[in-house]
């Protein structure tokens, strides 16, 4: 079954230290997951338990709490609503009837209607419009049989249907901390005689780097004495120990004023990171660690289906042009999120590549889990090392690119092309790629950061900013683009879109005259991405005929074009590059011209309305 999965912010703390200044903290890390609302319930020093909420950030919580002397058992969340409106009453974390059991919860539960009504005529009494609400007091009915809490957690587990990252404590047993995941992630911090849960890496990553990741259908109590694992039929599960590769300090701003700006100008280095040590330029080969193992079933490929979500899946689509042109594989790229229910037939050869920045996003990996039902090869490209698809893909490879905290995505798409050009490299070499043609490649692909790098350093930033704001006065876009770049358009309308709520549509160009060009006048600006490869004189065609119509036209052009500059209204130039590989450089002009023209507003680009880090909807 395909879980909907919310992405908000869970944080846990049992140690000696105080743990509403830890978790507070921690919580603070995770405010991309959700900010509509947020709370916190811990032990203070004379084992009274406080439970503080508040609507909006999180920075309205701190406002309201009262850091005890000693906390040795808190926990907090930062919501991204799904049941209920943003009222502190829906604001977790949730309690029984006594408010002795107190939980804070990601995920969906989808029979809670019916577990609330048989609730209710039990007299049990609700104060949210939640889901969540409902296992604090299925805790409470199991425990009225006189048994630990314990077993009525995971009894009340069993009952559940649907997702959940939980994190819970009881009054009556104020030495323990207890969790569970199923479809959520979840992840226990081990320090020195303390543990952080936490839905997130980054919020433990301050205080330890080493991390049990909990699966899905398994439960841990945690205590002075150590952790317990447990299936929810009681099985004990041996774990783990697993190091977080990156510092907290690569989850700073590092003097930028946002998350996403701070990403953007990552580019260069986080491709880099994704390429060190799996290029080998002389023998213009790829050398990937993580799918070593199945390279003879990687040769016997017959057909590859990418899916993804979102930006992820534009990447893909780069992936389609490369695998098909450089490779001679025959590729298709799904939604995620429509894959499994149009019924895929697969056939012998084929191979799943499931793209994820965060290796956690639901409609990919229950993509992943149908095609392994049916015997497919499933391969994975993600970030986060430990996530829910890196363990159930048979290989993969791994961006190494550090965290991501901007909501909108920069760059982990950069890195998936890059990953996927890598792929490309060793798909195509194992059929008819040339020696000559695969150095060119390699050679090619190891100068992308420079190029970029030499992009942040020119003139072309300032214009950016200044085009930025000469298109306010705008409130819908076209964005084209064709091949290699018609991607790149659909990832450049649906960043203007996710950050600064303008209307934004991404084309294939020669698309434009079955439709959108009926659109075009003078107020309806079009961002054609038009560098000097096979397509180009096609896009001349687009733009002159968006020009014949008064369009304004933004141009995303090579240097030195003065053909382009002479239809144009305003040029932004890119290096020149293989065809291939333009869309590592033409997307980063239109994340920053997002970018601008979302702080231009007056916009939280790093926590964009109504959307979170990872967020999948049914």
């Amino acid at each position: 079954m395909c879980y909907p999965l919310y992405m908000c912010g869970i944080v846990g703390y049992i140690g000696k230290r105080n743990g509403v200044e830890i978790g507070l903290d921690a919580l603070r890390q995770l405010e991309y997951r959700g900010y509509d609302s947020a709370g916190a319930a811990f032990f203070d020093s004379k084992q009274n338990i406080k439970t503080i909420k508040a609507v909006g950030k999180i920075d309205n919580l701190a406002a309201k709490l009262q850091i005890p002397k000693a906390a040795p058992l808190a926990i907090f969340h930062t919501r991204w609503a799904t049941h209920g409106n943003v009222t502190e009453a829906n604001a977790h974390p949730h309690g029984d009837c006594k408010g002795i059991i107190l939980l804070a919860h990601n995920g969906i539960i989808e029979n809670y209607r019916e577990l609330k009504q048989m609730l209710a005529r039990k007299g049990h009494q609700f104060r949210s419009e939640t889901d969540t609400e409902v296992i604090a007091h299925l805790i409470e009915e199991e425990k009225r049989s006189k048994i630990p809490t314990e077993k009525a957690f995971r009894l009340a587990l069993q009952k559940l249907r649907g997702t959940y990252g939980i994190v819970m404590l009881d009054a009556e047993e104020p030495d323990k901390l207890f969790a569970a995941r199923n479809f959520s992630p979840l992840l226990l911090g081990v320090g020195e005689g303390e543990y952080i849960v936490a839905s997130d890496a980054t919020a433990v990553i301050k205080h330890t780097n080493r991390v049990i990741y909990l699966d899905d259908g398994e439960m841990a109590v945690l205590s002075d004495a150590g952790h317990a694992i447990y299936d929810l039929r009681h099985r004990a599960r041996q774990k783990t120990l697993q190091e977080i590769e990156w510092s907290l300090e690569a989850a700073k701003k590092g003097g930028h004023a946002h998350y996403m700006r701070k990403e953007i100008f990552e580019q260069p280095e986080a491709i880099e990171n994704s390429l060190r040590g799996r290029i080998l330029a002389e023998e213009g080969m790829a050398k990937l660690g993580g799918v070593h193992d199945i390279t003879e079933k990687l040769r016997q490929a017959k057909r590859i289906m990418i899916v993804a979500c979102g930006t992820a899946s534009y990447a893909g689509m780069v992936g389609e042009y490369l695998f098909e042109e450089y490779a001679g594989i025959p590729t298709e790229v799904d939604l995620a999120s429509e894959f499994r229910y149009r019924k895929p037939v697969f056939r012998e050869g084929d191979i799943l590549l499931a793209l994820s920045q965060s290796g956690e996003t639901a409609d990919t990996l229950a993509a992943v889990r149908e095609a392994k039902e049916k015997g497919v090869l499933t391969l994975g490209i993600v970030n986060t090392v430990g996530s829910t698809i890196a363990r159930e893909t048979d290989a993969g490879v791994y961006q190494h690119i550090g965290p991501e905290i901007g909501v909108a995505s920069t760059k982990a798409f950069s890195s998936q092309i890059a990953i996927l050009t890598l792929l490309t490299l060793l798909l195509g070499r194992q059929r008819e790629m040339s020696l000559v043609m695969g150095r060119r490649i390699a050679n090619e692909l190891q100068k992308i950061p420079l190029l970029i790098k030499t992009m942040f350093a020119s003139r072309q930033m300032r214009h950016i900013k200044q085009l930025a704001r000469a298109y306010q006065p705008y409130h819908n876009f076209l964005y084209l683009g064709r091949k290699y770049n018609f991607p790149v358009a659909l990832e450049g309308a649906l960043k203007l879109k996710e950050i600064s709520y303008a209307h934004a549509e991404g084309y294939g160009a020669g698309e434009m005259k079955h439709g959108p060009i009926a659109m075009i006048d003078k107020n309806f600006p079009s961002l054609c991405i038009a560098p000097q490869d096979s397509v180009y004189e096609k896009m001349i065609s687009n733009i002159e005929e968006i020009k014949a119509r008064g369009g304004p036209v933004i141009a995303i052009a090579t240097e030195g074009d003065k053909k382009i500059a002479q239809l144009a209204d305003d040029v932004i130039s890119i290096p020149k590059t293989l065809e291939m590989l333009t869309p590592l450089v033409s997307v980063v002009p239109l994340q920053l011209f997002a970018y601008h023209f979302a702080v231009l507003r007056g916009y939280d680009v790093d926590k964009p309305r109504n959307l979170a880090k990872s967020v999948t909807v049914e």
